[in-house]
């Protein structure tokens, strides 16, 4: 996890679980949306073997559709103003974080 910024705007941290070795207080976090994480099952499912990106995508979408409206407010927020999504997974190109920022923006877009 990148260390805080004054630039990040609303810092909204997008992991169910709370990053190792990171207090709470050095977080700068606005929010901590838990429900939109990929599920426990989902998360372990995708740890396991990266290779599996394509279809945890597909999977974790189809959980995003169930908090749609939940995401709503933070979609129109990410229209506004900066919004930096907070995760704690080493891949860059390649965790939740990414497919949840193309929802909102498609959700920002209704």
């Amino acid at each position: 996890m990148v260390k805080p910024s004054p630039d990040d705007g609303y810092r909204v941290l997008v992991d169910r679980l709370w990053p190792r070795g990171l207090a709470k207080a050095d977080a700068r976090l606005d929010d901590w949306m838990k429900s939109v994480a990929p599920s426990d099952e989902l998360r372990r499912w995708f740890h396991e073997d990266a290779s599996r990106w394509e279809e945890f995508r597909t999977r974790y979408l189809a959980e995003l559709e169930k908090h749609r409206e939940a995401l709503r407010p933070l979609a129109k927020r990410a229209g506004k103003e900066l919004v930096t999504l907070v995760y704690s997974a080493r891949d860059e190109q390649h965790n939740n974080a990414v497919v949840l920022e193309q929802y909102l923006r498609k959700l920002g877009e209704d």
